[in-house]
């Protein structure tokens, strides 16, 4: 009996070859049929293409641009140009809005906003001046600056012109603690003050009742007051465990120039002087007198 040991071990050795090969002819032959099925073959749609956007990305991006970065720089380059494409359409789209707005105020014979006019200055950081956080710009009413004028830049708002010289403005931010902002939300419409708090972000306060801002909505100038025009960005709404809180972005494009516009100063009207009546003779005339 020990000497058949040996072939009885080859024998269920090629039996089990033989089974796994047989199961193999059959799942090859399944693969066959169902990839010749249409019902078949769209119930495993999904999970090929899965499969094979996962086994195909790596192979695309080759070592040797992983090394050099060119793989980082063509997925910046599509993320630009899908930026543009979105962009041109929002350009188109206030094209069409602007267009469609003049022509309503021409029906509506509405008196618009007089056009925008400022002088770019350069800007440094005032060390030893009478506020926390102001600038001094190298403009002033030489140049055309008026005072009270706007000074913004490419985040938005940056502060407001409180001394003006001959040739050179201080613009206090506003950010500094003595600043108050009238402001409303982009969406919710909530109007408040933001106070000054920090260099990074305002305060806002003196909410209506009942009424709340929408976390990340922009905030916006009011107009409220006259000191600043309307609809200038001022940053976007955060809450934290003390209230609401604008993250100003100014600070996103913290450049050395800003734009100072002229404030929206809504002349007073002055009367205009009675017509004064024609003044009678004094002294009558000789034939009236012998009358």
């Amino acid at each position: 009996m020990a000497r058949f040991g040996p072939s009885g071990q080859k024998t269920a050795a090629r039996g089990a070859r033989r089974l796994v090969l047989g199961i193999l002819m059959m799942a090859a032959l399944a693969l066959v049929v169902a990839q010749s099925a249409p019902q078949i073959s769209a119930f495993f749609v999904p999970a090929r293409t899965t499969v094979s956007d996962r086994l195909r990305a790596p192979s695309e991006i080759s070592l040797w641009a992983r090394i050099t970065g060119q793989a980082e720089r063509e997925r910046r380059v599509r993320e630009l140009e899908n930026e543009v494409r979105d962009l041109a359409r929002y350009k188109a789209a206030a094209i069409s809005m602007a267009d469609r707005l003049e022509a309503y105020e021409r029906i509506l014979n509405l008196m618009g906003e007089p056009p925008e006019k400022g002088v770019t200055a350069r800007v440094t950081t005032e060390v030893d001046g009478p506020f926390s956080q102001t600038l001094l710009a190298n403009a002033g009413r030489l140049q055309g600056v008026e005072p009270g004028a706007v000074a913004v830049n490419e985040g938005g708002l940056v502060g407001r012109v409180v001394h003006l010289g001959e040739r050179s403005s201080r613009i206090l931010l506003i950010s500094d603690y003595s600043s108050r902002l009238p402001v409303l939300g982009e969406v919710s419409g909530v109007r408040a003050i933001m106070y000054g708090q920090d260099r990074e972000a305002g305060r806002l306060s003196d909410l209506p009742e009942d009424a709340d801002f929408v976390e990340g909505e922009r905030i916006l100038t009011s107009g409220d007051g006259g000191a600043y025009p309307r609809g200038l960005v001022v940053g976007s709404a955060r809450k934290d465990t003390s209230g609401w809180r604008v993250r100003l972005t100014m600070r996103d494009h913290g450049g050395t120039y800003v734009r100072m516009i002229q404030p929206p100063v809504i002349p007073v009207p002055v009367a205009e002087p009675p017509a004064e009546a024609p003044q009678a003779d004094s002294a009558a005339s000789p034939a009236q007198g012998a009358q």
